[in-house]
């Protein structure tokens, strides 16, 4: 039970809808864009900031993805070498 709920948590962090997290910088660029009628910079960089955001995931994503699947094929290889192994000393 105590997994389950830490999962959730954990899943629920990352899920955020909005970001509300901005550099200083961008701050004021889309503060003084949205005062003048602007809306569209704000968004763009918003999406940037997510795009950005995007890229370390699915690298570390990637990555375990290819982990998991040469440690499958080692194993694979593994229990053939075992089946090989036994049935040489078995005889």
């Amino acid at each position: 039970m105590k997994k389950a709920f830490l999962l959730t948590v954990i899943i629920l962090s990352f899920l955020s809808i909005e970001g509300f997290s901005q550099c200083a910088m961008c701050r004021a660029t889309v503060e003084s864009n949205l005062s003048e009628g602007r809306g569209t910079i704000g968004t763009g960089l918003n999406f940037g900031i997510l795009y950005l955001l995007s890229a370390p995931y699915l690298l570390v994503g990637a990555i375990i993805f290819f982990w998991f699947k040469v440690g499958k094929k080692e194993l694979k290889e593994r229990q053939e070498l075992d089946k090989r192994l036994s049935e040489i000393y078995k005889n």
